[in-house]
């Protein structure tokens, strides 16, 4: 069986990834394939042991290595669809920065003063920020996507759910992988893998990729030289890839020793041009008279008047004409993590040290046409610190397993943001920053009451600190004030949290599992670094910085679960239902103003009841060949949503749209072994995911002024990906196995836009929108042994 995606729970479970997942109870074949007449046990290690995922009273997602391989999946960016209700896009301009939306809650801004809503991890440290989110780890084990809040054992921010990438360990066996790979737009990609015998109570394991492409976008002549600041040169192209990551691991496990220590070393580098903003919208209506021509949608720069009408296109463009030089995305993260266990037999205890580090910085013609309207950039430097002890074990003759730690976590966040609208006529320097210090202690025991019926009681108690400092200078009108609040100008944000779960399972025959679950989540607040909302100073807020005398507030769920899980048909079909209902309150809305320094205002605005439905199956027919599918179904609302309307709060819960939230998402897969011999074997895969079109920003549904912010005008149309691949592998070659195979990817060439920007009023309505990536294809050639 060549692939099963294994999910417990409520939300929709792809189950779509192979029985190399873990282990399997099932034999399997020299081409992995189940020998079998069943699927075989999928084994995971998301409440810290390892578990039947059938068995695990969650919601869990888990792909293998061999499903991320033949995928070529090697970061989040690319897991596409592998877990209805969970959507992982790009953020706009970036494709380092990641924007992961579980069961419709979602971080849309990716500074550095905000959380996340999705926990993401790296072989369980804390991936803390959006920026620097999409990296490359060549050689993964599996990856595990946890829906619906998981802050009893996995923290901070795990609101939604966590992702965690887990990375394959050392072997202490001689081994050798390495593949090239050649594609369209010159694309090209060499990854190896070396695993070296073990030399005494040592084992180290190496292992790294470069990947190069063209950009999908050529820069053609620009048609008004005299408004051209220094663009890319004409023929040269933008959206390209340019990324190289490599990874140390080093197992010290000394023979018959109860004690393990794995030091872990990744670095990851990207330098290459930013994603495309094409413009796809600008309005004519209620543009400023000094800048616009008030009868067509244009430009005022050096006497001159320059229609932007002329640049708008709906449809993905292939070539374009900007300004803007230096164009460019700059992502350099490395980590180091130490991770101690000591085995005592009924009990396990483990320690957790990790540093993590970032640069990060981009230039970004905003604007998607040839003229000086938003050039902007950030330079982030980021670092942190955790620590966690954990143990767990069993008692009581084996019918209670607990799950016990502290965490500790320190961060240190600053961004530079220089930016300049309108030919320089609108420039600023907007600079912000904070620290962050965290601590927790968690605890979870499931207690079997009988052998059918289990409970699960878990909880978290959450202390956080945070500060910030906000620079603000307006570079082109030396009387504006500088705004320059370093840390300690406002008090400190402290939060204190206690999340609790409850989990009842109950095991009606060795097929068929049900459960329910109740559980809180906790996204913590803070400050709104970006913020340009400066008043006369009063008692309350000496600063006159709003925002930042009033950080905004926690966002916190209620969720409840239901559960239905079931193998029956010999073991070759799963079924799997799965229900969730979330209330949220205090929801924490970025709102994208483009006022002054482009910024967003922050609003805990909303109450919300996000409820949903899926059904996966897993179809095992023959040994040669595997079907999955699922269908999920989204329902969110908001109860309420306070905005200021004419100087008056009033609900406006029924003109505001959910961002991120599709109604239904799809998917099916097929693995089907072709043909096999002493040659090898002949493999087909293909994949098809679906999501229902989305807005990605909480504006209005009904808006009085066309250049106001329309969520209509930012409204994904969705998407249908299909991608397939052909491949012989395991063909003897000199002592070695080897593998060719052919690969498309967006076999449709589907090009609705999956993220947009949108300006509004004060730049005319202008909005720009981001495409996924055009049919790409390839070959693939590797050996191994």
């Amino acid at each position: 069986m060549r692939k099963l995606f294994a999910t417990t729970a409520l939300t929709s479970l792809s189950l779509c990834a192979i029985p190399a997942l873990a282990q399997e109870t099932a034999q399997t074949g020299a081409d992995g394939a189940s020998t079998g007449s069943g699927i075989g046990e999928i084994v995971v290690t998301a409440q810290k042991r390892a578990e039947n995922i059938q068995n695990v009273p969650i919601a869990i997602s888990a792909v293998s290595s061999q499903f991320l391989e033949t995928r070529g999946i090697t970061s989040i960016d690319t897991l596409g669809s592998i877990a209805p209700n969970v959507k992982i896009e790009r953020a706009p301009s970036n494709k380092t920065i990641s924007q992961i939306s579980i069961r419709g809650s979602v971080t849309i801004n990716p500074a550095v003063t905000w959380e996340p809503a999705v926990g993401l991890y790296l072989n369980g440290v804390y991936i803390a920020k959006a920026q620097g989110s999409i990296f490359d780890v060549a050689d993964l084990e599996r990856v595990e996507i946890l829906r619906g809040p998981q802050g009893t054992l996995y923290g901070r921010n795990a609101l939604a759910g966590a992702v965690n990438l887990v990375p394959k360990m050392p072997s202490g066996k001689l081994g050798l992988k390495a593949e090239a790979t050649y594609g369209n737009y010159n694309y090209w990609k060499g990854k190896v893998v070396l695993d070296l015998p073990a030399f005494g109570p040592f084992s180290l394991k190496l292992s790294g990729q470069v990947q190069k492409r063209d950009g999908f976008i050529k820069v053609v002549p620009n048609p008004y030289p005299q408004a051209f600041l220094a663009g890319p040169p004409s023929g040269d192209r933008t959206n390209d890839l340019d990324g190289k990551s490599a990874m140390v691991q080093l197992r010290f496990h000394p023979e018959g020793s109860a004690f393990t220590a794995d030091y872990m070393f990744d670095y990851s580098k990207f330098d290459q041009r930013p994603d495309y903003a094409q413009l796809v919208r600008v309005n004519k209506n209620g543009l400023p008279q000094d800048i616009f021509d008030p009868n067509s949608p244009g430009y005022a720069f050096g006497g001159a008047f320059f229609p932007l009408n002329l640049y708008v296109n709906p449809q993905r463009q292939s070539s374009a004409s900007i300004d803007g030089n230096p164009l460019y995305e700059r992502s350099r993260t490395y980590g180091h993590a130490l991770t101690m266990a000591l085995d005592l037999g009924d009990a396990t205890i483990k320690s957790i040290t990790a540093y993590r580090n970032l640069k990060w910085s981009d230039r970004l013609d905003l604007d998607g046409s040839p003229l000086p309207v938003a050039y902007t950039g950030r330079d982030t430097s980021f670092y942190s610190w955790s620590q966690e002890l954990q143990a767990t074990g069993k008692a009581l003759d084996n019918k209670l397993n607990y799950v016990t730690g502290l965490f500790y976590y320190k961060e240190k966040a600053e961004t530079l943001g220089p930016q300049s609208f309108f030919g320089g006529g609108s420039a600023f320097q907007s600079d912000y920053g904070s620290h962050t210090e965290a601590f927790a202690a968690y605890a979870q025991v499931d207690y079997n009451l009988t052998d059918a019926f289990k409970v699960t009681v878990g909880a978290r108690y959450t202390h956080e600190k945070k500060d910030v400092r906000r620079y603000l200078k307006v570079l082109n009108n030396p009387a504006t004030p500088v705004v320059n609040l370093p840390y300690g100008s406002v008090p400190d944000a402290k939060y204190n949290n206690f999340s609790p779960a409850l989990t009842l399972a109950y095991q009606a025959t060795r097929d068929i599992n049900l459960y329910a679950r109740f559980a809180q989540g906790f996204k913590s607040g803070g400050f709104n670094g970006e913020t340009n909302d400066f008043r006369a100073p009063t008692a309350a807020c000496p600063t006159g910085a709003i925002e930042l005398c009033n950080p905004y507030r926690p966002e916190k769920v209620d969720s409840y679960e239901i559960g239905l899980k079931t193998k029956f048909a010999d073991g070759r079909v799963i079924l799997n239902f799965a229900a969730f209902w979330d209330e949220h309150k205090d929801i924490q809305l970025s709102v994208f103003t483009a006022n002054g320094a482009a910024s967003s205002i922050v609003k805990n605005a909303a109450k919300a009841r996000i409820r949903g439905l899926e059904i996966e199956t897993v179809l095992h027919p023959v040994d040669a060949l595997t079907i999955n599918g699922s269908l999920a179904f989204l329902d969110p609302k908001y109860k309420s949503y306070i905005e200021a309307v004419n100087g008056v709060d009033t609900n406006v819960a029924d003109n505001r749209a959910f961002p991120h939230t599709p109604k239904t998402t799809a998917s099916v897969g097929a693995d089907l072994r072709v043909a096999r011999g002493d040659w090898g074997r002949l493999n087909l895969n293909g994949d098809l995911s679906y999501v229902a079109s989305y807005y990605t920003f909480p504006y209005a549904l009904v808006t009085a002024n066309p250049s106001d912010q329309n969520a209509n005008n930012t409204r994904s149309k969705g998407r249908t990906i299909v991608n397939l691949r052909a491949a012989v592998s395991d063909v003897p070659l000199g002592g070695t196995k080897a593998e060719f195979a052919l690969w498309v990817k967006n076999l449709t060439k589907e090009s609705n836009p999956t993220n947009f920007i949108d300006f509004g009023p004060g730049f005319g309505g202008l909005t720009v929108g981001y495409f996924p990536d055009p049919r790409t294809y390839g070959v693939t050639v590797g050996v191994k042994f």
